[in-house]
């Protein structure tokens, strides 16, 4: 294991290290004005939700570290205190990233990009077309977390107005991953895309509460195939299931011993048949 102390590294070194680690990162195509009516585009992949009521959005932009000036979003948003937070999707990444570059102040990234600007109903900065949700915020209060370069600025935004495209939202009217298919920050230039494997689905334990890690078998949890995500399957159930008696085919692996029998159990969790795991290893 390797033990640093921030303050023994430079800030770029800093900076790799964290936002390496603290990823993937959703990312905040903020849209902001001067006052003099001068649009800017830019993305945060410090950025999340911190609040459902009100609804509260934010991110941060940091101040450059190579001479500690400041983002042209954080000066529009002294000016006006509205922005429209747009969320990008891998059919908009790389004019995203092309919208990121250090353009002149009073430069139009919409222009930049080739992305569309659209009219808010609620702020004055536009919203960005191609986006699959948007948000028109307030900004109501701005952090400053330090003066020097690389330190961050939280920007609090109340959502005032949401739009949806209708083509990611399931029979249900939910936003469908699979539909909006985002993308999230990593380190260095990593990017990563939600789409495919890449989601599944985790039980909410707030639905039911598991009998937990301590009360799994010792065999079970001393096991040398089962991971800490099997075990954690295991564990989330509200009660050991009755014991019931395993199929044929099962009955064969079991004689076999205890590690073929875990074997089957795995690969029973890694198809969710939860039941049928614990069906398994109650006949060891």
């Amino acid at each position: 294991m390797i033990t640093i102390n921030p303050k023994d590294l430079a800030v770029p070194k800093l900076q790799a290290y964290l936002q390496s680690a603290v990823s993937p990162r959703p990312i905040a195509f903020v849209s902001s004005i001067d006052k003099s009516g001068n649009v800017n585009l830019s993305p945060f992949s410090f950025f999340n939700m911190f609040s459902m009521n009100p609804p509260i959005l934010v991110f941060s932009p940091s101040r450059r570290v190579r001479d500690n000036s400041e983002k042209h979003t954080l000066e529009n948003i002294r000016e006006v205190d509205e922005v429209v937070i747009n969320i990008v999707n891998y059919n908009m990444v790389q004019q995203t990233s092309l919208a990121s570059c250090d353009f002149p102040k009073g430069v139009n990234e919409f222009v930049k990009s080739g992305l569309t600007p659209e009219a808010s109903q609620m702020v004055k900065p536009p919203r960005v077309k191609e986006s699959p949700v948007a948000f028109e915020c307030k900004v109501k209060q701005v952090i400053a977390l330090g003066d020097q370069g690389g330190a961050g600025n939280l920007v609090l935004c109340e959502v005032l107005l949401m739009h949806i495209r209708e083509s990611v939202v399931d029979a249900n009217g939910i936003i469908d991953p699979y539909k909006i298919d985002a993308v999230a920050r990593m380190g260095q230039n990593y990017y990563c895309r939600a789409q495919g494997d890449n989601i599944f689905v985790v039980p909410k334990p707030n639905e039911k509460v598991g009998i937990g890690y301590d009360k799994l078998p010792e065999h079970i949890r001393n096991s040398k195939v089962l991971s800490g995500n099997d075990l954690g399957m295991l564990a989330n159930v509200e009660s050991i299931p009755s014991a019931s008696k395993p199929t044929g085919e099962e009955g064969s692996v079991i004689s076999r011993g205890a590690e073929a029998a875990h074997q089957l159990a795995q690969s029973y969790l890694r198809a969710g048949k939860i039941e049928d795991a614990w069906r398994v290893l109650q006949a060891i």
